[in-house]
């Protein structure tokens, strides 16, 4: 599991640069907008955590923005747990090139929204 949480917060990383590091713990990456919603509460973006028998990328951008997710494959949609959440046991580089492009298109969206 260390192994497939080491890969997804390599592609959470990068994207982290511009925005708020919340959590970096072993086990657990989150990072956040500075973008500050009604609520009073910033703009959650992602992260990767460690779970019981698998490992769960989440994407915000995706719930926010369906439209994100037109054009991924049926082998990650079939990774898919609610609007928002890819589940992981074991490194598959394929999806994981896929879910980086994907995260790169949600930063960029958010950018063109206004939330970073």
């Amino acid at each position: 599991m260390i192994e497939t949480f080491s890969a997804l917060r390599a592609i959470m990383q990068p994207i982290a640069e511009s925005l708020n590091v919340t959590i970096d713990v072993p086990g657990h990456y989150s990072v956040e907008t500075s973008h500050v919603m009604k609520n009073g509460k910033r703009l959650w973006f992602g992260g990767v955590q460690v779970k019981k028998h698998y490992v769960s990328y989440h994407l915000m951008p995706v719930y926010v923005n369906p439209q994100l997710l037109a054009g991924i494959s049926p082998a990650l949609k079939k990774r898919m747990q609610g609007k928002s959440c890819f589940n992981f046991k074991a490194v598959d580089a394929t999806l994981f090139g896929e879910l980086e492009r994907l995260t790169g298109s949600a930063l960029v969206d958010y950018r063109a929204s206004g939330y970073v």
